[in-house]
């Protein structure tokens, strides 16, 4: 598995423009299985452990509303990067990527996180 998920860290890093940093965890146990930053200021397991909070809490309201949709992927846009929380369909890991607003192309972007997504899960 750390071969496949060392491969997917630098195919994140050579393909995705902007990356500033990736992360897979689980949502169960909030274990980061690999994460990967160019930045020695940006912790991306720090950011996992707190995106967790995010989505789980997305998944509250979801529930609170009585809604039957899953969630695929959480968006959070601030002034000079992009944050997307992709869950996998079973909603059991989620890839975390922070990219450069000024480098990065959103639908581009979203687009490679969906392919990885599913090699991610099937390996795990």
């Amino acid at each position: 598995m750390s071969d496949f998920l060392n491969q997917f860290i630098e195919d994140i890093k050579t393909n995705v423009p902007g990356y500033i940093a990736v992360s897979v965890t689980e949502v169960a146990t909030g274990v980061c299985y690999i994460s990967h930053s160019d930045n020695p200021d940006f912790d991306p397991e720090i950011a996992s452990a707190y995106n967790l909070e995010v989505a789980k809490a997305k998944q509250s309201a979801i529930k609170a509303l009585g809604l039957e949709a899953k969630i695929q992927d959480i968006l959070i846009t601030l002034t000079d990067q992009i944050h997307i929380i992709d869950l996998s369909e079973n909603g059991e890991y989620f890839i975390y990527l922070a990219v450069d607003t000024e480098k990065a192309n959103l639908g581009m972007t979203r687009a490679l996180l969906k392919k990885y997504k599913k090699e991610v899960v099937i390996q795990l």
